[in-house]
């Protein structure tokens, strides 16, 4: 360490100190800084235990890790602590105890509760006092922080330059970040401990902070008859499956959950003990051939129930391939939890929001299309992006808000939105290579932004090699059919698409764009019925507005087309002919020509 000390007043003048400090020194030192992840939640879930455990990790932080590693403890804040030491090795060293001093320091806790810490290291010229240490390469290390995920070390070029690799720490070159109030861009490294591992795994640990999780308990029977006890479980067995399909619930195994069939134990124990948010049970009553099943949904997190009812069905319905009365239950349960998530994000502030919590409500708004909701979803993608700033999903949902954003009506230069959209989806490729979300969403870019149509179908049929049950791939690529004349392809696409998440909580956007491959396929009936079931859940969708006033002038309901056409103007008034020709998809095909006099037809203006 390279030391110049002063005492001169000046030089206190200068960093704008007031009073009577013994020392000002200028170092050449290595600069750690930890911050407790997601550390505004915690307090407000318990205030009093946070406090208390973190005051433990800081007590046996201060001995354990950083003066054992040489290093001196300038500061301790409520959620996060800084320290120098004498080499990056060192400072490595101590990244790894607070780690590892973090998770002993959870042990036994909620799931959910756990202390964890995110690190940031660099290796800069340092200003200090007795109070503080000063200068642009602290703002570094504390930027650094940002980047590093829960539990996770990142520093800089000069921290990782002075490590041997697979001595001193596993190393990841995460590129270049660019960070507010830093001029140039900071060349960052994932730090892991010494061994032959990668330094993180893809498909664990974030993964799962994205997805609220439900538990379904087997339900109970009420009734004399042994052999109606198995329905429960099969009852059980069916909704976890078809839940299991949604893009937006993580799902707790059969095997864990039975285990709590016919004890009385409360939603939030069997919550902590499964590390869910949400519990799924109930009872049910076999009647001859009909079965009556009570079903409730309880929000472990408020104990409390957001959801009930009682739904009817049949023996014989119990073991067919499509067991009408668990759809119905698993459309129910997925709509009350989105609905949940969206009310738990109304009036509060982003911090103090679960990760899961924002994203959910991101993409439920971004949907919406109303314009405040709308700029809403984009804030709290960035909120989801920042803490988990390597996860592929949240950027390929924000690709998906760019165009969104153009679509509706939105002000701007498509090839600038492209641009933007394509930016999202690069980086959420290089998190996740196989991330079929964000490979329908780079087709999704090509066919409505680009208007490259093969280039799409290209993105669409890789997303359905990674994952064939990709409902929403189907659907897109359902739609490029639709925009090709393509009728009877984009038909047989979009129902499929459809048959494999029927409960989705976006199904006004299915039944919308199914609407528009029914209109390819000249199904003029079907594609009013889906237009009309898809306003009655979003009225605001001006595509699915479109898409019913091209019905009605094609079915032959004039009247009914103007009056739509007069609903498409007033959500978005700068609607015109020559747009929706620069901007369709459609335009160059037979398909589009149509659309187009059946536009105009419906009173829409040059």
């Amino acid at each position: 360490m390279v030391t110049n000390k002063t005492n001169s007043a000046d030089s206190m003048t200068s960093l704008g100190i007031v009073g009577s400090i013994a020392d000002v020194y200028h170092a050449i030192e290595t600069i750690l800084v930890a911050d407790v992840v997601e550390s505004v939640r915690l307090i407000g879930s318990n205030e009093a235990d946070f406090i208390r455990r973190w005051r433990a990790v800081l007590d046996r932080a201060r001995t354990d890790a950083v003066l054992a590693n040489g290093g001196r403890l300038v500061k301790a804040t409520g959620d996060g602590l800084m320290a120098v030491f004498p080499s990056p090795r060192t400072a490595i060293q101590a990244a790894f105890m607070l780690h590892s001093l973090a998770s002993r320091g959870s042990e036994g806790v909620a799931a959910g509760q756990e202390i964890r810490l995110r690190i940031g290291v660099h290796v800069g010229n340092v200003t200090g006092d007795d109070i503080d240490i000063y200068g642009s390469d602290v703002n570094v290390a504390a930027r650094l922080v940002t980047v590093a995920g829960p539990a996770e070390t990142v520093a800089s070029a000069e921290v990782r330059d002075r490590l041997t690799a697979e001595v001193d720490a596993q190393v990841e070159d995460l590129g270049e970040c660019f960070f507010k109030h830093v001029t140039e861009p900071v060349r960052a490294y994932r730090i892991g401990q010494p061994g032959h591992q990668p330094v993180i795994r893809r498909g664990t640990g974030q993964a799962a902070h994205l997805k609220p999780t439900i538990a379904v308990v087997p339900f109970d029977a009420r009734t004399p008859a042994p052999e109606h006890n198995v329905i429960g479980e099969i009852l059980a067995d069916d909704a976890i499956s078809t839940l299991s399909r949604s893009a937006l619930l993580h799902v707790v195994s059969r095997l864990s959950s039975a285990a709590f069939r016919g004890r009385d134990t409360a939603p939030t124990q069997v919550a902590a003990m499964l590390g869910a948010q949400y519990v799924l049970s109930g009872a049910y009553r076999v009647n001859g051939q009909e079965i009556a099943l009570y079903a409730e949904l309880a929000d472990a997190r408020g104990n409390q129930v957001v959801w009930a009812d009682t739904l009817p069905g049949d023996v014989k319905s119990v073991l067919a391939p499509s067991n009408e009365m668990v759809t119905r239950l698993v459309e129910e349960v997925s709509r009350a939890v989105l609905l949940t998530e969206l009310q738990c994000s109304e009036g509060r502030a982003l911090p103090t929001l679960d990760t899961y919590t924002l994203l959910m409500s991101a993409i439920a708004l971004m949907h919406r299309s109303l314009p405040r909701d709308f700029e809403r979803s984009r804030l709290m993608l960035d909120a989801v992006i920042e803490r988990v700033p390597r996860h592929a999903t949240p950027y390929a949902w924000l690709a998906k808000w760019h165009v969104m954003r153009l679509q509706q009506g939105g002000a701007g230069d498509p090839s600038a939105a492209a641009l933007a959209a394509q930016d999202c989806i690069r980086r959420a490729l290089d998190s996740d290579p196989g991330c079929s979300l964000a490979l329908g969403i780079d087709g999704f870019i090509n066919t409505n932004l680009l208007r490259r149509l093969d280039a799409g179908e290209k993105s669409y049929r890789r997303a359905l090699e990674i994952n064939p049950n990709d409902s929403l791939a189907w659907l897109l690529l359902g739609t490029l059919h639709a925009f090709k004349g393509e009728g009877k392809v984009a038909l047989d696409a979009t129902r499929h698409a459809q048959r494999l998440s029927p409960l989705d909580p976006l199904g006004y956007f299915y039944d919308s764009l199914s609407a528009t491959a029914a209109l390819a396929a000249g199904d003029w009936e079907v594609a009013i019925q889906l237009a009309r079931r898809s306003l009655r859940a979003n009225r605001t969708h001006t595509s699915t507005w479109r898409a019913l006033a091209i019905a009605q002038v094609q079915h032959g309901h004039a009247d009914e087309a103007r009056t739509s056409m007069v609903e498409l103007m007033r959500i978005d008034p700068g609607f015109t002919l020559a747009r929706f020709v620069e901007r369709s998809p459609s335009t160059g095909y037979a398909f589009g020509e149509m659309c187009r006099a059946s536009l105009a037809a419906a009173g829409a203006p040059d």
